[in-house]
Protein backbone atom coordinates (compact mmCIF):
# COMPACT_ATOMS: atom_id res chain seq x y z
CA UNK A 1 0.00 0.00 0.00
CA UNK A 2 0.97 3.74 -0.35
CA UNK A 3 2.00 5.15 2.88
CA UNK A 4 2.11 8.51 3.76
CA UNK A 5 1.28 9.98 7.22
CA UNK A 6 -0.70 11.36 8.93
CA UNK A 7 0.11 15.49 8.46
CA UNK A 8 3.29 15.88 10.23
CA UNK A 9 2.97 19.61 10.62
CA UNK A 10 3.34 20.48 14.30
CA UNK A 11 -0.10 22.96 14.55
CA UNK A 12 -2.73 21.05 15.95
CA UNK A 13 -6.52 20.76 14.08
CA UNK A 14 -8.68 23.47 15.36
CA UNK A 15 -11.70 21.16 16.86
CA UNK A 16 -14.17 20.78 15.84
CA UNK A 17 -13.55 22.91 12.35
CA UNK A 18 -16.54 24.41 12.13
CA UNK A 19 -15.56 26.78 15.41
CA UNK A 20 -12.19 27.60 14.33
CA UNK A 21 -10.54 29.71 15.49
CA UNK A 22 -11.39 33.73 14.92
CA UNK A 23 -8.02 34.26 13.09
CA UNK A 24 -8.57 32.01 10.24
CA UNK A 25 -12.22 33.83 9.00
CA UNK A 26 -11.39 37.33 9.80
CA UNK A 27 -9.73 39.55 7.18
CA UNK A 28 -6.82 40.07 9.74
CA UNK A 29 -2.94 40.21 8.17
CA UNK A 30 -0.60 38.77 11.25
CA UNK A 31 2.32 40.72 11.84
CA UNK A 32 5.25 39.61 10.13
CA UNK A 33 6.95 38.92 14.13
CA UNK A 34 5.28 35.99 14.66
CA UNK A 35 7.41 34.29 12.41
CA UNK A 36 10.71 33.87 12.75
CA UNK A 37 13.42 33.43 10.29
CA UNK A 38 17.25 33.18 9.90
CA UNK A 39 19.81 33.96 7.41
CA UNK A 40 19.78 30.29 6.08
CA UNK A 41 15.96 30.61 5.48
CA UNK A 42 14.52 30.52 2.29
CA UNK A 43 11.39 33.14 2.48
CA UNK A 44 8.68 32.16 0.62
CA UNK A 45 4.92 34.29 -0.31
CA UNK A 46 2.36 31.75 -1.43
CA UNK A 47 -0.56 33.42 -3.60
CA UNK A 48 -3.80 31.50 -4.45
CA UNK A 49 -2.88 29.49 -1.75
CA UNK A 50 -5.88 26.30 -1.61
CA UNK A 51 -4.84 24.22 1.02
CA UNK A 52 -1.37 24.53 1.25
CA UNK A 53 0.19 21.89 -1.67
CA UNK A 54 2.88 24.46 -2.74
CA UNK A 55 3.95 24.94 0.84
CA UNK A 56 4.06 21.33 1.04
CA UNK A 57 6.32 20.81 -1.58
CA UNK A 58 8.34 23.19 -0.53
CA UNK A 59 9.18 22.15 2.49
CA UNK A 60 9.16 17.99 2.01
CA UNK A 61 12.17 19.56 -0.50
CA UNK A 62 13.82 21.34 2.76
CA UNK A 63 12.65 23.16 5.78
CA UNK A 64 15.22 25.79 4.94
CA UNK A 65 12.05 27.17 2.58
CA UNK A 66 10.28 29.58 5.50
CA UNK A 67 6.50 30.80 4.03
CA UNK A 68 6.14 34.06 5.42
CA UNK A 69 2.91 35.58 4.23
CA UNK A 70 -0.13 33.24 2.50
CA UNK A 71 -3.26 34.34 0.76
CA UNK A 72 -5.95 32.16 0.28
CA UNK A 73 -9.64 34.41 -0.73
CA UNK A 74 -12.48 32.14 -2.33
CA UNK A 75 -14.72 34.71 -4.20
CA UNK A 76 -17.78 32.50 -4.81
CA UNK A 77 -18.63 30.86 -1.14
CA UNK A 78 -19.13 32.68 1.93
CA UNK A 79 -17.37 29.75 4.34
CA UNK A 80 -13.70 29.55 3.42
CA UNK A 81 -12.77 25.91 3.28
CA UNK A 82 -9.71 26.23 1.92
CA UNK A 83 -8.43 29.16 4.27
CA UNK A 84 -10.04 27.09 7.04
CA UNK A 85 -7.73 24.13 6.02
CA UNK A 86 -4.44 25.93 5.83
CA UNK A 87 -4.74 27.89 8.96
CA UNK A 88 -5.79 24.42 10.98
CA UNK A 89 -2.56 22.80 9.07
CA UNK A 90 -0.07 25.68 9.32
CA UNK A 91 -1.23 27.96 11.79
CA UNK A 92 -2.76 31.70 11.14
CA UNK A 93 0.68 33.52 11.42
CA UNK A 94 0.94 35.44 8.16
CA UNK A 95 -2.07 34.36 6.80
CA UNK A 96 -4.48 36.62 4.44
CA UNK A 97 -7.99 35.56 4.32
CA UNK A 98 -8.46 39.20 2.38
CA UNK A 99 -9.22 39.26 -1.68
CA UNK A 100 -6.13 39.48 -3.13
CA UNK A 101 -7.55 42.70 -5.00
CA UNK A 102 -7.56 44.50 -1.74
CA UNK A 103 -3.79 43.65 -0.57
CA UNK A 104 -1.52 46.67 -0.65
CA UNK A 105 1.56 45.43 -1.77
CA UNK A 106 3.48 46.97 1.75
CA UNK A 107 1.81 44.57 3.35
CA UNK A 108 3.30 41.84 1.54
CA UNK A 109 6.88 40.77 3.50
CA UNK A 110 9.97 40.78 1.74
CA UNK A 111 10.95 37.16 0.02
CA UNK A 112 12.67 35.08 -1.88
CA UNK A 113 10.55 32.90 -3.95
CA UNK A 114 6.80 33.80 -4.64
CA UNK A 115 4.05 30.74 -5.46
CA UNK A 116 1.29 30.11 -6.30
CA UNK A 117 -1.66 28.18 -8.59
CA UNK A 118 -3.52 31.25 -10.51
CA UNK A 119 -6.65 30.41 -12.40
CA UNK A 120 -6.76 30.21 -16.11
CA UNK A 121 -8.93 33.26 -17.58
CA UNK A 122 -8.92 35.95 -19.82
CA UNK A 123 -5.22 37.25 -19.78
CA UNK A 124 -6.06 40.11 -22.85
CA UNK A 125 -5.04 43.67 -21.43
CA UNK A 126 -7.61 46.60 -21.69
CA UNK A 127 -5.82 49.51 -21.78
CA UNK A 128 -2.41 50.72 -21.58
CA UNK A 129 -2.55 53.38 -18.66
CA UNK A 130 -0.91 56.56 -19.96
CA UNK A 131 0.63 58.23 -16.81
CA UNK A 132 1.81 54.80 -14.29
CA UNK A 133 3.62 52.55 -16.76
CA UNK A 134 1.91 50.30 -15.91
CA UNK A 135 -1.17 48.12 -17.66
CA UNK A 136 -4.80 47.08 -17.09
CA UNK A 137 -6.07 43.69 -17.81
CA UNK A 138 -9.23 42.82 -17.80
CA UNK A 139 -11.00 43.06 -14.01
CA UNK A 140 -11.34 40.19 -12.15
CA UNK A 141 -8.66 38.48 -13.62
CA UNK A 142 -5.77 37.41 -11.04
CA UNK A 143 -2.82 37.37 -13.33
CA UNK A 144 -2.55 41.17 -13.07
CA UNK A 145 -2.94 40.86 -9.01
CA UNK A 146 0.52 39.04 -9.28
CA UNK A 147 1.64 41.49 -11.71
CA UNK A 148 0.83 44.35 -9.66
CA UNK A 149 2.54 42.42 -6.47
CA UNK A 150 5.27 42.20 -8.50
CA UNK A 151 5.51 45.49 -9.98
CA UNK A 152 5.08 47.44 -7.01
CA UNK A 153 6.27 46.02 -4.14
CA UNK A 154 9.65 47.76 -2.79
CA UNK A 155 11.86 44.38 -3.10
CA UNK A 156 10.16 41.73 -5.53
CA UNK A 157 11.37 38.10 -5.33
CA UNK A 158 13.73 36.99 -7.27
CA UNK A 159 12.66 33.64 -8.03
CA UNK A 160 8.98 32.62 -8.94
CA UNK A 161 7.54 28.91 -9.44
CA UNK A 162 3.82 29.62 -10.81
CA UNK A 163 1.55 26.34 -11.60
CA UNK A 164 -1.77 26.62 -14.15
CA UNK A 165 -3.24 24.42 -16.41
CA UNK A 166 -1.74 22.70 -19.85
CA UNK A 167 -3.89 24.66 -21.93
CA UNK A 168 -3.04 27.99 -20.81
CA UNK A 169 -0.09 27.28 -23.74
CA UNK A 170 -2.52 27.21 -26.46
CA UNK A 171 -5.70 29.33 -25.53
CA UNK A 172 -7.34 31.12 -26.42
CA UNK A 173 -9.00 29.40 -29.33
CA UNK A 174 -9.66 32.61 -31.48
CA UNK A 175 -5.68 33.41 -30.60
CA UNK A 176 -3.75 30.43 -29.82
CA UNK A 177 -1.29 30.93 -27.60
CA UNK A 178 -1.97 34.69 -26.73
CA UNK A 179 -2.57 34.46 -22.85
CA UNK A 180 0.75 32.78 -22.59
CA UNK A 181 2.33 35.41 -24.17
CA UNK A 182 1.33 38.18 -22.55
CA UNK A 183 2.26 36.23 -19.19
CA UNK A 184 6.30 35.32 -20.74
CA UNK A 185 6.24 39.16 -22.67
CA UNK A 186 4.87 40.97 -18.66
CA UNK A 187 7.24 39.06 -16.97
CA UNK A 188 10.02 40.18 -19.07
CA UNK A 189 9.00 43.83 -18.59
CA UNK A 190 9.08 43.23 -15.07
CA UNK A 191 12.93 41.88 -15.64
CA UNK A 192 12.67 37.93 -15.07
CA UNK A 193 13.11 35.35 -18.06
CA UNK A 194 11.38 32.51 -17.57
CA UNK A 195 11.28 28.55 -18.11
CA UNK A 196 8.42 26.70 -18.43
CA UNK A 197 7.50 22.52 -18.73
CA UNK A 198 4.34 21.06 -18.77
CA UNK A 199 4.31 18.06 -16.53
CA UNK A 200 2.00 15.16 -16.41
CA UNK A 201 2.69 14.07 -12.70
CA UNK A 202 2.09 10.42 -13.99
CA UNK A 203 4.72 9.78 -16.23
CA UNK A 204 7.54 11.08 -13.61
CA UNK A 205 6.28 7.70 -10.87
CA UNK A 206 3.60 9.65 -9.23
CA UNK A 207 -0.05 8.52 -8.65
CA UNK A 208 -2.32 11.04 -10.37
CA UNK A 209 -2.57 11.58 -14.23
CA UNK A 210 -2.50 15.47 -13.98
CA UNK A 211 -1.18 17.37 -16.76
CA UNK A 212 -0.27 20.89 -15.86
CA UNK A 213 1.90 23.74 -16.92
CA UNK A 214 4.72 25.10 -14.57
CA UNK A 215 6.36 28.03 -14.75
CA UNK A 216 9.67 29.33 -13.59
CA UNK A 217 11.06 32.76 -13.51
CA UNK A 218 13.82 34.28 -12.46
CA UNK A 219 15.37 37.85 -12.02
CA UNK A 220 18.43 38.35 -14.56
CA UNK A 221 20.27 39.02 -11.93
CA UNK A 222 19.85 35.46 -10.05
CA UNK A 223 22.22 32.59 -9.32
CA UNK A 224 19.94 30.49 -11.47
CA UNK A 225 19.92 33.24 -14.52
CA UNK A 226 23.49 33.07 -14.10
CA UNK A 227 24.15 29.43 -14.59
CA UNK A 228 22.31 29.86 -18.21
CA UNK A 229 24.62 29.23 -20.64
CA UNK A 230 22.53 27.43 -24.06
CA UNK A 231 18.91 27.57 -24.58
CA UNK A 232 19.13 23.85 -25.82
CA UNK A 233 21.55 22.67 -22.58
CA UNK A 234 19.41 24.18 -20.42
CA UNK A 235 16.24 22.76 -21.39
CA UNK A 236 17.34 19.02 -22.31
CA UNK A 237 20.20 18.86 -19.40
CA UNK A 238 21.43 21.57 -17.71
CA UNK A 239 18.07 23.56 -16.47
CA UNK A 240 15.77 23.44 -13.17
CA UNK A 241 13.28 21.68 -15.06
CA UNK A 242 15.27 19.39 -16.72
CA UNK A 243 17.39 18.55 -13.50
CA UNK A 244 13.89 17.76 -11.83
CA UNK A 245 11.86 15.96 -14.98
CA UNK A 246 14.69 14.33 -17.02
CA UNK A 247 13.70 14.05 -20.96
CA UNK A 248 14.89 12.08 -24.10
CA UNK A 249 17.84 13.83 -25.70
CA UNK A 250 16.75 15.14 -29.05
CA UNK A 251 18.04 16.19 -32.24
CA UNK A 252 15.40 18.29 -32.73
CA UNK A 253 16.07 21.90 -33.07
CA UNK A 254 14.48 24.64 -30.69
CA UNK A 255 11.96 26.93 -32.76
CA UNK A 256 12.82 30.68 -31.75
CA UNK A 257 11.21 33.75 -32.61
CA UNK A 258 10.48 37.30 -30.87
CA UNK A 259 7.27 38.32 -28.63
CA UNK A 260 7.47 42.11 -29.90
CA UNK A 261 5.43 44.99 -29.02
CA UNK A 262 3.92 46.42 -25.90
CA UNK A 263 1.95 44.08 -23.90
CA UNK A 264 -0.93 45.81 -25.48
CA UNK A 265 0.06 45.02 -29.00
CA UNK A 266 1.28 41.00 -27.81
CA UNK A 267 -2.63 41.16 -26.78
CA UNK A 268 -4.02 42.33 -29.93
CA UNK A 269 -1.70 40.94 -32.36
CA UNK A 270 0.06 37.81 -31.28
CA UNK A 271 -0.29 34.80 -33.64
CA UNK A 272 -3.58 36.12 -35.05
CA UNK A 273 -4.92 34.39 -37.55
CA UNK A 274 -3.22 31.08 -36.44
CA UNK A 275 -4.89 27.94 -36.10
CA UNK A 276 -1.85 26.22 -33.93
CA UNK A 277 0.00 27.78 -30.19
CA UNK A 278 4.27 28.53 -31.45
CA UNK A 279 4.38 27.06 -27.83
CA UNK A 280 5.88 23.35 -27.00
CA UNK A 281 5.70 21.39 -24.12
CA UNK A 282 9.40 23.04 -22.70
CA UNK A 283 10.28 26.31 -23.27
CA UNK A 284 12.72 29.39 -22.16
CA UNK A 285 12.71 33.14 -22.90
CA UNK A 286 15.32 35.41 -22.72
CA UNK A 287 14.55 39.03 -23.06
CA UNK A 288 11.43 38.78 -25.39
CA UNK A 289 13.35 35.86 -27.27
CA UNK A 290 11.63 32.59 -27.01
CA UNK A 291 13.09 29.08 -27.08
CA UNK A 292 10.56 26.38 -27.52
CA UNK A 293 10.60 22.13 -28.20
CA UNK A 294 8.86 19.54 -27.80
CA UNK A 295 10.61 16.86 -24.92
CA UNK A 296 9.65 13.77 -24.09
CA UNK A 297 9.67 12.76 -20.28
CA UNK A 298 12.81 9.83 -19.71
CA UNK A 299 12.02 8.43 -16.16
CA UNK A 300 13.28 4.64 -15.02
CA UNK A 301 12.24 5.10 -11.55
CA UNK A 302 9.25 2.93 -9.85
CA UNK A 303 5.22 3.96 -10.45
CA UNK A 304 2.58 4.25 -7.89
CA UNK A 305 -0.80 3.22 -8.98
CA UNK A 306 -4.13 3.67 -8.14
CA UNK A 307 -4.49 0.42 -6.26
CA UNK A 308 -1.36 1.59 -4.16
CA UNK A 309 -2.80 3.82 -2.34
CA UNK A 310 -6.17 2.52 -1.79
CA UNK A 311 -7.27 2.23 1.64
CA UNK A 312 -8.04 -1.58 2.80
CA UNK A 313 -12.13 -2.07 1.68
CA UNK A 314 -12.87 -2.85 6.00
CA UNK A 315 -12.10 0.82 6.68
CA UNK A 316 -14.21 2.47 4.13
CA UNK A 317 -17.63 4.04 5.74
CA UNK A 318 -20.53 2.56 4.18
CA UNK A 319 -21.99 5.47 2.07
CA UNK A 320 -18.70 5.33 0.03
CA UNK A 321 -19.99 1.71 -1.45
CA UNK A 322 -22.35 1.99 -4.71
CA UNK A 323 -26.29 0.43 -3.75
CA UNK A 324 -26.91 -2.78 -6.26
CA UNK A 325 -29.86 -0.43 -7.27
CA UNK A 326 -27.60 2.27 -8.77
CA UNK A 327 -25.16 0.34 -10.89
CA UNK A 328 -26.58 0.89 -13.80
CA UNK A 329 -26.78 4.35 -13.14
CA UNK A 330 -22.84 4.85 -13.04
CA UNK A 331 -22.56 2.34 -16.17
CA UNK A 332 -24.59 4.60 -17.95
CA UNK A 333 -22.67 7.51 -17.08
CA UNK A 334 -19.16 5.81 -17.92
CA UNK A 335 -20.57 4.36 -20.79
CA UNK A 336 -20.21 5.51 -24.96
CA UNK A 337 -23.11 7.33 -26.23
CA UNK A 338 -24.80 8.08 -29.48
CA UNK A 339 -28.29 9.46 -28.79
CA UNK A 340 -30.42 12.42 -29.82
CA UNK A 341 -31.36 14.87 -26.83
CA UNK A 342 -33.77 17.74 -26.55
CA UNK A 343 -32.67 21.23 -25.01
CA UNK A 344 -34.73 22.00 -21.90
CA UNK A 345 -34.88 25.89 -22.54
CA UNK A 346 -34.87 25.64 -26.28
CA UNK A 347 -36.88 22.47 -27.28
CA UNK A 348 -34.22 21.95 -30.13
CA UNK A 349 -33.40 18.50 -30.31
CA UNK A 350 -29.23 17.57 -31.44
CA UNK A 351 -26.98 14.18 -31.38
CA UNK A 352 -25.26 13.54 -28.68
CA UNK A 353 -22.43 11.33 -28.27
CA UNK A 354 -18.90 10.41 -26.16
CA UNK A 355 -17.05 7.69 -25.61
CA UNK A 356 -16.66 5.03 -22.92
CA UNK A 357 -14.60 5.51 -20.16
CA UNK A 358 -13.20 2.53 -17.59
CA UNK A 359 -15.65 1.03 -15.75
CA UNK A 360 -14.35 0.28 -12.82
CA UNK A 361 -11.26 2.66 -13.00
CA UNK A 362 -7.63 0.45 -13.40
CA UNK A 363 -6.01 -0.13 -10.44
CA UNK A 364 -2.93 -0.82 -12.17
CA UNK A 365 -1.53 2.77 -13.44
CA UNK A 366 -2.24 5.85 -12.02
CA UNK A 367 -5.51 7.52 -11.44
CA UNK A 368 -7.19 10.01 -13.76
CA UNK A 369 -7.31 13.05 -13.29
CA UNK A 370 -9.21 14.66 -10.13
CA UNK A 371 -11.94 17.22 -10.88
CA UNK A 372 -13.65 19.50 -8.35
CA UNK A 373 -16.66 17.81 -8.91
CA UNK A 374 -15.16 14.45 -7.81
CA UNK A 375 -17.22 14.24 -4.24
CA UNK A 376 -21.04 13.25 -3.69
CA UNK A 377 -23.04 10.19 -4.27
CA UNK A 378 -24.46 10.82 -7.93
CA UNK A 379 -23.65 8.93 -10.88
CA UNK A 380 -21.18 10.87 -13.00
CA UNK A 381 -18.50 9.84 -16.16
CA UNK A 382 -15.67 11.61 -14.63
CA UNK A 383 -16.11 10.28 -10.57
CA UNK A 384 -13.55 7.28 -10.06
CA UNK A 385 -15.26 4.23 -8.92
CA UNK A 386 -13.30 1.09 -7.94
CA UNK A 387 -13.79 -2.66 -7.14
CA UNK A 388 -13.25 -3.84 -4.13
CA UNK A 389 -11.67 -7.75 -3.45
CA UNK A 390 -14.76 -8.85 -2.52
CA UNK A 391 -16.50 -7.33 -5.45
CA UNK A 392 -18.08 -4.41 -4.57
CA UNK A 393 -17.66 -1.02 -5.58
CA UNK A 394 -17.16 2.63 -4.42
CA UNK A 395 -16.47 6.04 -4.94
CA UNK A 396 -12.83 7.35 -3.21
CA UNK A 397 -12.95 8.74 -0.16
CA UNK A 398 -10.84 12.16 0.63
CA UNK A 399 -7.86 10.29 2.47
CA UNK A 400 -7.14 8.58 -1.05
CA UNK A 401 -8.11 11.72 -2.70
CA UNK A 402 -5.30 13.56 -0.94
CA UNK A 403 -2.55 10.41 -1.48
CA UNK A 404 -3.55 11.17 -5.59
CA UNK A 405 -2.19 14.40 -4.81
CA UNK A 406 0.64 13.28 -2.73
CA UNK A 407 -0.76 15.00 0.66
CA UNK A 408 -0.78 13.84 4.26
CA UNK A 409 -3.39 11.79 5.22
CA UNK A 410 -6.13 13.39 6.67
CA UNK A 411 -4.77 17.13 5.85
CA UNK A 412 -8.26 18.40 4.82
CA UNK A 413 -10.30 16.27 8.14
CA UNK A 414 -12.62 18.52 9.25
CA UNK A 415 -14.70 20.28 5.58
CA UNK A 416 -17.53 18.15 4.90
CA UNK A 417 -16.34 14.96 2.22
CA UNK A 418 -17.79 16.45 -0.58
CA UNK A 419 -15.74 19.69 0.14
CA UNK A 420 -12.69 17.75 0.74
CA UNK A 421 -12.76 16.21 -2.93
CA UNK A 422 -13.45 19.63 -4.45
CA UNK A 423 -10.31 21.00 -2.65
CA UNK A 424 -8.38 17.69 -4.18
CA UNK A 425 -9.50 18.78 -7.29
CA UNK A 426 -8.39 21.99 -7.07
CA UNK A 427 -4.96 21.44 -5.24
CA UNK A 428 -1.98 20.33 -7.78
CA UNK A 429 0.28 17.35 -7.02
CA UNK A 430 2.62 18.16 -4.31
CA UNK A 431 5.48 15.89 -5.46
CA UNK A 432 6.17 18.20 -8.89
CA UNK A 433 7.00 21.44 -6.26
CA UNK A 434 9.38 19.35 -4.28
CA UNK A 435 11.24 17.91 -6.78
CA UNK A 436 11.67 21.50 -8.62
CA UNK A 437 12.33 22.46 -5.17
CA UNK A 438 14.92 20.56 -4.86
CA UNK A 439 16.76 21.88 -8.29
CA UNK A 440 15.98 25.67 -6.93
CA UNK A 441 17.59 24.95 -3.64
CA UNK A 442 20.86 23.86 -5.33
CA UNK A 443 21.04 27.26 -6.73
CA UNK A 444 20.69 29.25 -3.21
CA UNK A 445 24.12 27.29 -2.02
CA UNK A 446 25.92 27.87 -5.23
Amino acid sequence: MYNISDSSHSHTLCEPLAAYSRSCQSPTLFPLENIETSPSDIRVVELFAGVGGFRIGLERASQRFKTVWSNQWEPSTKRQDASIVYCNQFGPEGHSNVDINQIDTTEIPEADILVGGFPCQDYSVATTLKNSGGIEGKKGVLWWQIHRILRDHPNPPKILMLENVDRLLSSPASQRGRDFAIILASLSDLGYDIEWRVINAAEYGMPQRRRRTYILAFKRDSNIRKSLQSPTDWLYKDGIMAKAFSVTASDAPLTTFIINGTLTEVSQNFNKGKSTTPFKNSGLMIGRTVYTVATTPSYNGPFVTLGDILIDEHEIPSDFFINDSDIDRWRYAKGGKSEKRINKTTGYEYNYSEGSMAFPDYLDRASRTIITGEGGTSPSRFKHIVLTPSGRYRRLTPIELERLNMFPDNHTKGATDTRRAFLMGNALVTGIVERISIQILKHFDS
